[in-house]
């Protein structure tokens, strides 16, 4: 995977996603890639190319059948991008902070046939853990480091306020954690060696404000010709 570029993997993932959504064993070409993702059909090659070693083109992908000259198959390309992740091992992930957005991800169901598990919640508030109903066990904060060490989890859902955001990355990290997504509307910055991804939604509404003032733009030039 490392010789795989950032910007190659993150589409490669949304690939992944659109392909075990498809329907049927019917090929995808990638220009109907290039019209679902707005990718061009180019970069869309070039990036399928690092799973074969260089070969970008179409139906050449490895020598396990991925593709044919009609375009390639959906269930092979997606595993084939799930292997080159390294996403086929398991791993177990816990939610801490049990608030709105906390306890909504306690009840998500598309990870149940994923390679994600629910192992536990976590929350400062007693009787937010007794109260709630969840599939997986839930827990006072101060047992975060006892809980991630018993059961081998990995990855954590920081939904806390921004105030206590740096100092709950921290004691996961302290704890053993190895991911964290963070959704507090803050930087975290945690020590190397654990993985962070701060997921700010002011910055999603403007990245998508900005998709939507290019559209104008080119519609008002499409007027004026």
């Amino acid at each position: 995977m490392e010789q795989i570029p950032s910007p190659a993997r993150e589409r490669l993932l949304y690939l992944m996603r659109l392909l075990e959504r498809s329907s049927g064993d019917v090929p995808v070409t990638s220009a109907q890639i290039q019209a679902l993702t707005g990718w061009a059909s180019h970069t869309v090659r070039k990036d399928i190319s690092f799973l074969s070693g260089g070969k970008a083109e179409e139906g050449g992908v490895g020598v396990e059948s991925i593709g044919s000259s009609e375009g390639y198959a959906p269930e092979a390309l997606a595993a084939r991008i799930k292997q080159a992740l390294g996403l086929e091992k398991r791993r177990k992930y816990c939610v801490v902070g049990l608030g709105r957005l906390g306890s909504a991800f306690l009840d998500v169901q598309e990870f149940g046939e994923s390679e994600f598990e629910l192992a536990a919640g976590f929350d400062t508030n007693v009787n937010r853990t007794e109260i709630l109903k969840s599939a997986a066990p839930l827990y006072p904060a101060y047992k975060m480091a006892e809980v991630i060490s018993r059961f081998g989890i990995e990855i954590a859902l920081l939904c806390v306020p921004a105030a206590a955001a740096q100092s709950s990355a921290e004691r996961l990290a302290a704890a053993g954690i190895r991911g964290v997504l963070n959704f507090a509307p803050v930087l975290v910055t945690i020590p190397a060696g654990v993985a962070v991804r701060n997921v700010y939604l002011a910055d999603e509404l403007r990245a998508l404000s900005i998709k939507i003032g290019d559209s104008d733009h080119s519609q008002s030039e499409k007027k004026n010709e």
